[in-house]
């Protein structure tokens, strides 16, 4: 008979809702991370095991097993290697918590925390320069509701950067058109922050929220036309229809990917080349580490190209390198 300490399924139970929830009170977008990360371990156990997951002991689940798990996802699933961590990441921190109720399994524990993560590529970030804004922007019918509420939207998200999920759970009570106006979130990590609203933007807002929903009750800013929360899909199909509409008229950014984040980073870039200090930008942005933003600066050509064009030119004449060795010769063609 299993003794009830070593099944998986209560301590697994007690780490959503007491430690996730209640101790580190971690956002509701970790919780449905994790929460999806165990799922697929716990089908992937069912599969090899032959044990439904509610008979599984701590015993199952060692670092074989989630290697072994991690590697199914990676062949069978073609995810990625960001995708991969964070499934690890997810592990790890359910084995961090068990390593202090359960000190005696510590040998079992570190060597699934000591699970290296897989080294991934960081692509140059997407933007939109000036041009593509434009279309974007006058891409909506703004002779309809739906058009007003999509302009008023994407006007809002590229001036501010906000992230998407703080897009559609916005509320009349985060927004201030008054002296000062600006558009208070609380996002990742529980950090609330204050962004001002440009001229232009707080023009189109007023007038959007004069009208923004028929629904007396509703006090969300950008509703659905049933006067719901916009979901994530909603956005992004709007946002791929209105990019497949301009691309004939701005051909660049059919070569795009352009997805609802791609605001916040055309947001950051702005304010880059307008001459912000980054720590400035890490701020707006809501980023926790300064670090972060250093990708924008990776990003941005047209500061590269003006760092070039400060660079003296140099004495150097052509011709191919030839080593002086036939040990060096032989690394040469490594």
């Amino acid at each position: 008979m299993k003794n009830d300490i070593d099944l998986f399924a209560p301590w697994l139970q007690r780490f959503f809702t007491k430690y996730l929830k209640q101790q580190k009170q971690v956002s509701g977008h970790t919780v449905y991370s994790y929460r999806d990360t165990f799922r697929l371990l716990l089908r992937f156990l069912e599969q090899t095991r032959k044990v439904s997951p509610a008979s599984l002991t701590l015993d199952d689940v060692d670092a074989s097993v989630v290697t072994d798990f991690l590697l199914k996802l990676e062949n069978e699933r073609r995810i990625s290697a960001r995708t991969r961590n964070l499934r690890l990441t997810a592990i790890r921190s359910f084995f961090r918590f068990m390593s202090h109720e359960l000190p005696e399994r510590a040998g079992q524990i570190q060597r699934i925390l000591a699970i290296p993560a897989k080294r991934q590529s960081h692509p140059l970030v997407h933007f939109l320069n000036p041009s593509e804004m434009e279309a974007l922007l006058a891409a909506p019918d703004r002779s309809t509701w739906l058009g007003r509420r999509d302009h008023a939207l994407m006007l809002l998200a590229i001036q501010t950067g906000l992230r998407l999920s703080e897009l559609t759970g916005l509320r009349m009570t985060d927004l201030s058109v008054d002296a000062g106006a600006h558009v208070r979130v609380i996002g990742k990590g529980r950090k609330e922050r204050c962004t001002p609203l440009a001229k232009w933007t707080l023009s189109v807002m007023k007038k959007w929220l004069r009208e923004r929903s028929p629904y007396r009750d509703d006090d969300l800013v950008f509703p659905s036309t049933r006067g719901g929360r916009l979901s994530a899909d909603a956005v992004q199909y709007l946002l791929r229809k209105y990019v497949a509409a301009v691309s004939k008229t701005c051909p660049s950014l059919a070569r795009k990917r352009v997805t609802p984040h791609v605001w916040r980073h055309t947001a950051a870039m702005e304010l880059l080349q307008g001459g912000v200090d980054r720590t400035v930008i890490a701020l707006w942005l809501g980023h926790e580490n300064v670090q972060t933003t250093q990708m924008y600066l990776k990003a941005n050509l047209e500061m590269k190209d003006a760092a070039l064009a400060k660079m003296k030119p140099l004495k150097s004449k052509g011709g191919r390198y030839k080593p002086s060795d036939s040990l060096l010769a032989f690394l040469s063609t490594l």
